[in-house]
């Protein structure tokens, strides 16, 4: 979640834009399947627009303090997230973590839950590093990079308990929609990380995009609504979700609520 402007897109590390089309997916689970292998499977026009920000001199201290144990740049190698977390635990990435609100209470109400944050913006994983330090948090990890880099080349299929993507960047004009991250062949790459009965959870102020997410997550075929957003099929499967569908109510969407925004919600379990 993004209290400070910073864009929460799909961090992606670079300012430029990549210029390929997204790619279409299929209704074959086989086919897709077989995508799921190599580097960046679905190309996707993404851009980040940075903001540079330096960090202040006690934020850089728990930087180099902290970091080298709990952060890591976003690579192109499978994540061994036991030997990083010391433990076994089911996994929640968080997608757009930002400067960490949300992520420190979830992980703080969770502590049964291993939780990674990705995001691009260094001053904004700087103050959730220092929060993780004052509050010896031990549940979470933190990546920098590209969101869908993590899902490709790092997250094994069906091994994530939960993914939390709250208020990703609605690129509102209409000639930027390719550059949302929450596009048909991201939602298919999700799925298939998700292990059975795992959660997708998504937030958006935006009701342009929350329309778009509505549509696109309905036409995953490995995936159920659990909330009245999505169809509410899975009423039961929510019951007994894996993981917790309480946000705190960060600075960003405090002003969503004073503007008159709508906070659309929507949740997703994988099949069983």
């Amino acid at each position: 979640m993004l209290d400070n402007g910073a864009v929460n897109d799909a961090v992606h590390p670079s300012s430029e834009s990549v210029p390929v089309a997204l790619s279409e997916t299929s209704g074959d689970t086989g086919d897709r399947r077989r995508r799921h292998a190599g580097s960046r499977l679905y190309p996707r026009v993404t851009s980040f627009r940075s903001r540079r920000g330096a960090l202040t001199p006690n934020q850089q201290k728990s930087w180099d303090r902290s970091w080298p144990i709990l952060g890591r740049e976003v690579a192109d190698e499978p994540l061994d997230a036991e030997a990083w977390f010391g433990r076994s635990a089911p996994l929640v990435i968080e997608i757009g973590c930002g400067t960490g609100t949300a992520t420190a209470a979830m992980a703080l109400a969770e502590p049964h839950l291993n939780l990674i944050g990705i995001e691009v913006y260094q001053p904004g994983l700087a103050q959730l590093v220092q929060r993780i330090e004052r509050e010896e948090i031990s549940n979470i990890r933190l990546l920098r990079g590209d969101a869908v880099d993590v899902l490709e080349n790092m997250i094994a299929p069906g091994s994530l308990t939960g993914v939390r993507v709250f208020f990703p960047d609605p690129w509102p004009k209409a000639r930027h929609h390719k550059r949302r991250l929450l596009q048909p062949a991201t939602f298919a790459l999700i799925a298939d990380r998700l292990r059975p009965g795992g959660i997708l959870h998504v937030a958006t102020d935006h009701a342009g995009y929350a329309e778009h997410i509505a549509e696109v997550g309905a036409a995953e075929p490995l995936l159920i609504g659990l909330n009245g957003a999505v169809g509410g099929a899975g009423t039961a499967q929510r019951v007994t979700a894996p993981i917790g569908f309480e946000r705190p109510v960060t600075k960003f969407e405090s002003k969503a609520h004073t503007a008159g925004s709508a906070i659309n919600e929507f949740i997703w379990g994988k099949i069983e």
